[in-house]
């Protein structure tokens, strides 16, 4: 057999489930999922196989309207992801149909998806009733010309196996283009602080400033095996600072522990963890932040 190897983008709205989708896809956890809008800021690469097939997803942050610098750049970025893939696979949400937001992305593909392959996945299947799927499927049709429709849940796994075999016949023919035991080409210095934020946001809730940012500063490999890591959060105000800190700092240690818990899952060994929150007023505004996140800062003019 062939082998085929190329990328698939991943594009939707903020919260259709495209990082639950890629972990699935990935049997790993390599891109964040939460509950929260705007989570998955860089453009995150799984690879999978299907078969003699290897395809590498970009999961892409969520299409939105942007308001500010970093907005722009994310949108940028889950733009850029699509133009520079071989498949775009759109993921929307059945229980919401076709959004507003919905719309403007299919505005955006018929613009920029000239040339590609383009996919619908209707994720979330398990919310709605058979007419409601049916009238749905029609309507995204209608006003974009799909090469396949595919029902499916991210959660619970209906639907993937199907969507993954179409992708591996969609790559191209061509050698693979990671090893096989490669499950994401992001450098795990970011995996730590996407581990980490991730973390911050589920304790946090409603209370989570989006103006933070996790870096990882340092990394030493220890001779019995282990890694010390040390992470910074930046803030933009001290009253964010006492959020996260939290009453004799239970919240930070809270966080801390569990970012340390999954990381050691994660790698397979034992991690010491270290944290500090630092305030930063202007760090949206500059460019070596968006580097960490692997955003073009230029992008968000």
């Amino acid at each position: 057999m062939t082998s085929r190897a190329g990328f698939t983008a991943l594009i939707g709205e903020p919260n259709a489930g495209k990082s639950t989708l890629l972990n699935r896809m990935v049997g790993a956890k390599v891109s964040i999922v939460t509950h929260k809008v705007q989570t998955t800021r860089a453009r995150i690469r799984g690879v999978a196989l299907a078969g003699e097939a290897q395809i590498v997803f970009v999961d892409t942050p969520g299409l939105f309207r942007p308001r500010r610098r970093l907005d722009r750049a994310m949108v940028a970025a889950a733009w850029g992801g699509a133009a520079d893939a071989d498949v775009i696979v759109l993921l929307i949400e059945a229980h919401r149909g076709k959004t507003e937001g919905v719309d403007a992305i299919l505005e955006g593909l018929a613009e920029k998806a000239k040339g590609r392959r383009v996919a619908l996945a209707i994720n979330k299947i398990d919310r709605v009733e058979a007419p409601v799927l049916l009238k749905l499927t029609e309507a995204m049709n209608a006003a974009f010309p799909f090469e396949r429709t595919f029902m499916i849940s991210a959660e619970k796994g209906y639907g993937v196996e199907d969507l993954r075999d179409w992708l591996g016949h969609a790559m191209p023919e061509g050698p693979w283009l990671y090893p096989e035991d490669q499950i994401a080409d992001l450098p795990m210095r970011m995996i730590a602080a996407e581990m980490t934020r991730e973390k911050l946001t589920l304790r946090l809730h409603e209370e989570l400033p989006y103006q933070l940012t996790v870096e990882t500063e340092s990394w030493q490999e220890r001779d019995d095996g282990s890694a010390r890591i040390d992470q910074i959060v930046y803030v933009t105000r001290d009253g964010h600072k006492g959020i996260l800190l939290g009453k004799g700092g239970e919240t930070i240690k809270a966080v801390s522990k569990a970012a340390r818990e999954e990381l050691e899952t994660f790698m397979g060994r034992r991690v010491h963890l270290f944290l500090q929150v630092k305030v930063r007023p202007n760090w949206l505004e500059e460019a070596e932040r968006y580097s960490e996140m692997g955003l073009d800062f230029r992008d968000g003019n």
